[in-house]
């Protein structure tokens, strides 16, 4: 069991020094526990995770620089911004782009964690999307599959 502790993570600092790269994304574990699990994000523009749903947790993200679009549950797409909460209810779908040009960075966060913090380990450096989808499907990540062409 893993328990939250108290204390404070500073900027330049992660959980156990672990930074992870996920396709093109830079992931700064910030805190874990088994009830939550933080991360930093950074987004270069260009980069997008699939549509996909978590089918044990929600998810949320605080974005703190740039924009991100989402794709959400079927309904057009939407823009946040610095200061913004995205809120992803577990079994919902969801994908997540930077389309905007310029690079974004983010607070995400999930409750409870479940098993994405082993998935993270799985998929760091992993630069086959298809690979990253099929690990993704071990861990309770579930990818749509691309539309048809």
């Amino acid at each position: 069991m893993t328990t939250l502790t108290a204390g404070i993570t500073s900027a330049e600092t992660s959980v156990d020094g672990i930074v992870w790269n996920i396709l093109g994304q830079t992931y700064v574990p910030k805190h874990r526990s088994d009830s939550s699990m933080s991360w930093h994000a950074t987004l270069p523009h260009g980069t997008f995770v699939p549509p996909h749903v978590h089918t044990t947790q929600d998810e949320f993200i605080y974005v703190l620089t740039g924009q991100l679009e989402l794709e959400m549950d079927g309904a057009a797409p939407q823009k946040a911004g610095p200061g913004d909460l995205v809120r992803m209810p577990q079994n919902g779908v969801h994908g997540i782009f930077n389309r905007s040009g310029a690079e974004a960075s983010c607070l995400f966060w999930v409750s409870p964690t479940a098993n994405l913090w082993q998935l993270f380990v799985a998929i760091d450096n992993v630069p086959d999307p298809a690979e990253v989808v099929r690990l993704a499907a071990l861990y309770d990540v579930d990818f749509l599959p691309p539309p048809a062409a």
